[in-house]
């Protein structure tokens, strides 16, 4: 039975293609269309959808309206953004992630690209996963409950490399679908003096990882920024990788620094997990804690295990009933490599726990 797929979008034209696209796969039907949030909503009420490609910017109620009319309505409902590429259609995007969008593709700028190859590609793997991710473990990300929140650095203008050197430690931390939303329960919760730096790969596209780094700095006590070229890794700061970068840690005379590269996807994925992580098996640090929290697919696995092999590891993963997809988590404990298996609101915890403070 095909699988059926509701699409949400104010321009005819757009909805032309999005449909022609879904149904261009055997697998899905593009069982009713809606030209806004409301008649999404109303859709929503009566019917349930394997999944819903929903636009941001549209008249009456706008994607981020209905995404929160669901969660008032307690309607659950795998959402796949289509989102522009831009400044503010960045912030909307993580808006809508920490609103229980399940993930996003970016929506062209004209007719000619929303035709090619590269929107189709994207669009078809997104539906893909949302629809295949009810086989596994699926939920929005809550917030999660702490006992104390951290109080948030003070605002800059611009995040600079703060704090001593890196010694001996590091931490590496890999997560994909739910993972913007899922990180603000670990990020924040993270000490300022944190006795290790940390290396982020969270799966996005170009144009989307700096506006999660601002989001998250403004968040935290730690450092929090989109790695640079050069960076030279410092305890207490997290370096995320860019979207559309591989991230790789390289040795110094005087210690460790960010190297970017352009090489090709890696199982279609760029910035790629396992890269980092095999990227520090030449590194000089002698204690790794690897964290690998919500995400689909199994991104980090073989990294880890060939890291495992030259380094001395401690390995975190987020455990299945606070996930929003269990695959990365659990493609880490089915290879017999983790040492803790936690629930999103302890990762943290055991992040600090296992490196301690300066």
């Amino acid at each position: 039975m095909k699988k059926n797929i509701l699409v949400v979008d104010d321009s005819a034209l757009m909805r032309r293609v999005i449909c022609d696209i879904i149904q261009s796969d055997e697998r899905f039907l593009v069982e009713d269309i809606a030209k806004d949030g409301m008649e999404a909503l109303e859709l929503l009420k009566k019917k349930k959808y394997d999944a819903v490609v929903l636009d941001i910017n549209m008249p009456r109620m706008t994607g981020l309206e209905l995404l929160e009319a669901l969660q008032k309505e307690k309607i659950r409902a795998k959402v796949v953004m289509a989102s522009t590429l831009t400044l503010d259609g960045a912030k909307e995007t993580m808006q809508a992630l920490e609103l229980g969008a399940f993930d996003f593709v970016t929506k062209p700028g004209n007719f000619i690209e929303a035709k090619g190859e590269n929107f189709k590609t994207e669009l078809s793997r997104k539906v893909s996963e949302a629809v295949s991710a009810g086989n596994q473990i699926f939920k929005s990300a809550p917030v999660m409950p702490r006992r104390t929140r951290p109080m948030p650095a003070a605002p800059s203008t611009s995040v600079q490399n703060k704090g001593p050197k890196a010694g001996r430690k590091l931490i590496a931390l890999a997560c994909s679908t739910g993972g913007p939303k899922s990180l603000q329960s670990v990020v924040p919760y993270l000490p300022k003096n944190l006795d290790a730096p940390v290396l982020l790969v969270q799966h996005m596209p170009a144009g989307f990882t700096a506006t999660l780094a601002g989001r998250l700095n403004d968040l935290s006590q730690v450092t929090v920024k989109e790695a640079q070229e050069g960076d030279e890794l410092v305890k207490g700061c997290v370096y995320i990788a860019p979207g559309g970068k591989h991230l790789l840690c390289q040795k110094t005379s005087s210690g460790h620094k960010i190297a970017l590269s352009d090489a090709p996807p890696r199982d279609a994925l760029k910035p790629c997990a396992n890269i980092m992580y095999e990227s520090l098996v030449d590194s000089s640090f002698d204690e790794i804690t690897c964290v690998v929290l919500t995400g689909m697919g199994s991104d980090g696995t073989k990294g880890i295990e060939k890291l495992a092999t030259r380094k001395k590891l401690y390995v975190i993963a987020q455990d299945a009933a606070t996930c929003v997809v269990y695959g990365m988590p659990r493609s880490i404990a089915e290879a017999g490599l983790v040492n803790k298996v936690a629930p999103l609101q302890a990762v943290a915890d055991e992040i600090t726990k296992n490196v301690g403070v300066y």
